[in-house]
């Protein structure tokens, strides 16, 4: 059996505490009535599995606490078949760990305590040195130290691999990095503090992804939620529209959209296509509550693009 493209993902582990809920508390505010759910999360893992429920082969940089929540977020992992050996155990400190609240429209709020992911370290990173230099695709996300973030992109820029960096959690970046992205895929709010530019419409996201060009990256997407994405490289840009779907929970619909891009570009599609395969693995991701449990797998993806085509909004040459 063949093996998919090969796509490394650096990057943090979590467990979701999830409590579905008519509201979002104010502060100083009790919301009763919700459910909850405990499940396998963080920005890196949720990317990994996106990818490999997509068929890549995947293999996972990380560093995870030796804990109950570590034992069962590394089990996880190997049953999706991901590449484990790159995962360090850390004794010390305890595993990543995120609270989160959703609403009845689908929309969250996350409070995260990074345990063992904030210790992941440029050692780490430098002992998947040969796997980066192998693979087809670097995904990258914040919610490790940018150290270690911008270690792995040094080594996949010598190795000439592609690099996509999810900036999220939203912070400040130096052009030193930026430069060597290939593909940088902010949110709305990721994008206005990265550009100087809100976000509120298309016209507004190609302003954002000029400036964003302007600072190293050679490919700007920026995620539009429902409302779809929008792409730029210095040939061209376009707006893909959302998949219309009924949302129940938006957490991860980020990751299955950067795991669903990765191996979409690993697998040579070009990005038109690599964008709108993307925004399905997103969009389809809403429609289940929790983070790993709602990332579709390929035959979904293609079952669905099967039965909506997602027509080009906006083009320029």
């Amino acid at each position: 059996m063949s093996r998919g493209p090969r796509v490394v993902v650096v990057g943090s582990s979590n467990t979701d505490l999830v409590i579905k809920a008519r509201a979002i508390p104010q502060p100083g505010e009790t919301v009763l009535g919700g459910t909850f759910i405990s499940t396998p999360g963080g920005k890196g893992a949720n990317q990994a599995v996106a990818a490999a429920r997509l068929g890549a082969d995947v293999t996972f940089v990380a560093r995870i606490g030796m804990d109950g929540f570590g034992d069962a977020a590394v089990a996880g992992l190997t049953t999706e078949g991901i590449h484990t050996g790159f995962v360090a155990r850390d004794a010390e400190a305890a595993s990543g760990v995120a609270l989160i609240m959703v609403d009845e429209r689908g929309e969250n709020a996350i409070a995260v305590a990074p345990g063992s992911n904030g210790l992941l370290s440029t050692d780490d990173v430098e002992r998947a040195r040969e796997a980066i230099a192998d693979a087809d695709v670097l995904l990258l996300q914040l919610e490790i130290p940018l150290e270690a973030v911008g270690h792995a992109a040094r080594l996949a820029r010598a190795a000439r691999v592609p690099v996509i960096l999810n900036p999220a959690p939203a912070q400040a970046l130096d052009r030193e990095l930026l430069e060597r992205v290939t593909v940088l895929t902010p949110n709305r709010g990721e994008a206005a503090l990265l550009s100087g530019v809100a976000v509120r419409d298309a016209r507004a996201a190609e302003a954002a992804a000029t400036v964003l060009l302007g600072t190293g990256a050679t490919t700007v997407v920026i995620t539009l939620g429902a409302d779809g994405a929008f792409w730029a490289d210095r040939a061209g840009s376009e707006l893909v529209a959302g998949p219309a779907v009924e949302a129940v929970d938006t957490t991860a619909a980020g990751d299955a959209f950067n795991g669903a891009l990765a191996v979409a570009l690993a697998t040579g599609q070009p990005m038109p296509d690599a964008v709108r395969f993307a925004a399905v693995a997103g969009a389809l991701a809403t429609t289940r509550l929790g983070a790993q449990p709602s990332l579709p797998t390929r035959e979904a993806v293609e079952n669905f693009q099967a039965a909506y085509v997602t027509p080009p909004r906006q083009q320029k040459g």
